[in-house]
């Protein structure tokens, strides 16, 4: 008769999302994922593999649930820009605010720290920004069709500087003791768009 698990895996797998998170995946030691976890080393591997494989689930589910509402966001009806500006504000907002800020961002955080030599990892990060890229130039592509945006303005690289702009934010924001700084660099960005 096969053992049933003694722990709930869903849980497992956010404790260490979130300790990934805090640390780092090079911070991050098996030891630590034990204890965080509750549960022992034999149970991580059946359950989630190697320490990778588990960075990569949890990044996988960081994707699924951090912002679910960005589509919806961008693809309103009605006017595009006042939705783009509130998605650069907010960004802004969430790495100025203290909880978040020494957090910073997943897949930033993934991105400076495992893409350069993890292809997996880099692919992934990749997706996410093609993903906050696109819905960018839709909403841009929008706003231009609909006199928001002035005709000569380009949505490809106006959404490309905008990506941009957020992944630098998340950067900025994690490391800066200065709210400001970040806060007026978007709002700078977004004169842009006018």
């Amino acid at each position: 008769m096969a053992r049933t698990k003694e722990f709930d895996p869903e849980a497992a797998l956010q404790a260490a999302l979130d300790l990934f998170w805090e640390r780092g995946y090079e911070a991050t030691s098996m030891a630590d994922l034990v204890e965080r976890l509750g549960i022992g080393r034999a149970s991580i591997y059946a359950t989630f593999g190697n320490k990778h494989e588990l960075y990569l689930k949890a990044l996988e589910r960081y994707l699924e649930t951090r912002d679910p509402g960005l589509v919806e966001e961008l693809s309103a009806p009605g006017p595009a820009l006042p939705a783009v500006r509130a998605l650069v504000r907010r960004f802004a907002a969430e790495a100025a605010a203290e909880g978040e800020r020494l957090r910073g961002c997943l897949v930033t955080n993934s991105a400076a720290e495992l893409a350069p030599r993890d292809p997996v990892v880099a692919h992934r990060v990749e997706l996410s920004w093609e993903q906050i890229e696109t819905l960018l130039y839709a909403s841009l592509t929008r706003a231009r069709a609909r006199g928001e945006l002035p005709e000569g303005r380009d949505p490809r690289a106006l959404s490309r500087m905008l990506l941009v702009l957020l992944q630098g934010i998340r950067v900025v924001g994690k490391a800066s003791t200065d709210p400001a700084r970040v806060r007026d660099a978007a709002e700078e960005a977004l004169r842009l768009l006018d």
